[in-house]
């Protein structure tokens, strides 16, 4: 076992973006505290890690949208004398669905992963580092919707959009004290997020506009640790699409929705 490092933390490790940060990681050496509220696929993960990449991997089963869910997980690394080098604040929620339409509990799950933890989780880390005189990073996955008002999607990007404003400002708050904040903001993705079948995914990739989870996770732990404030994978084909989101007239952008809707 590789202890030699100081622990990479993961939320939502146990599927897509998160298992592929958490096999990049672990590759680079990294022990491993991997927590996700998929208890059975998490503890297969932590013994298929520790078992190819010669790393420690604890798995910890946790519904991080819990709104004390942020200060258990931090106790979690103190009871167990745990020093986070890494923390990945990748747990997330996604659906089509207006507002209106989305129920109390579901829009209070979506802000707690996607607001309350992750920024509660950074603050409690990154104490921790200053305390403890260590350098570290940090990565929060955000999204290239984060730049998008788009009907349908409304708590998902604005939820984003508050996570990356946020990692945006504390990375100028502790940059001096040896910590660094990564947002990555990725487009579409190749995992299970969206529901998408499986030949629309492939077609995806093949056209460049799908980008495989393990790709993604390279480039994002390579940017991390160039200390790199924010990444948009995949630049050309992503921010083309974010400038022609952000010129769309409001009025076209309803009447997609409603195209959408009743084709």
């Amino acid at each position: 076992m590789n202890e030699q490092k100081n622990f990479a933390l993961v939320t939502g490790a146990s599927s897509g973006i998160g298992l592929a940060l958490s096999k990049e990681l672990a590759r680079r050496g990294y022990p491993l505290l991997l927590v996700s509220n998929e208890e059975a696929r998490l503890a297969e993960t932590a013994l298929e890690l520790e078992a190819r990449y010669q790393v420690k991997a604890i798995a910890l089963y946790m519904d991080l949208a819990q709104s004390d869910s942020a200060q258990r997980l931090f106790d979690y690394c103190e009871a167990n004398m745990l020093k986070i080098e890494i923390l990945v604040n990748n747990a997330g929620i996604f659906f089509f669905k207006d507002v209106t339409e989305t129920s109390c509990e579901l829009a209070q799950t979506v802000i707690n992963l996607h607001v309350l933890t992750p920024t509660l989780l950074s603050k409690l880390i990154a104490q921790q580092m200053i305390r403890d005189n260590r350098e570290g990073y940090i990565m929060n996955m955000a999204s290239i919707s984060s730049r998008m008002m788009m009907p349908g999607i409304a708590l998902y990007s604005s939820t984003k959009s508050y996570l990356r404003c946020f990692s945006r400002a504390m990375r100028h708050e502790i940059f001096d004290k040896g910590i660094s904040i990564t947002t990555v903001c990725p487009g579409a993705v190749a995992t299970g997020l969206y529901a998408l079948p499986s030949h629309y995914m492939k077609l995806g990739v093949k056209l460049g506009i799908i980008l495989p989870a393990e790709r993604l996770a390279v480039q994002a732990v390579k940017k991390m640790f160039r200390c790199k404030a924010e990444f948009i994978p995949s630049g050309f084909v992503n921010r083309l699409f974010i400038f022609l989101v952000a010129t769309m007239p409001q009025g076209l952008v309803r009447c997609l929705r409603k195209y959408l809707l009743n084709p």
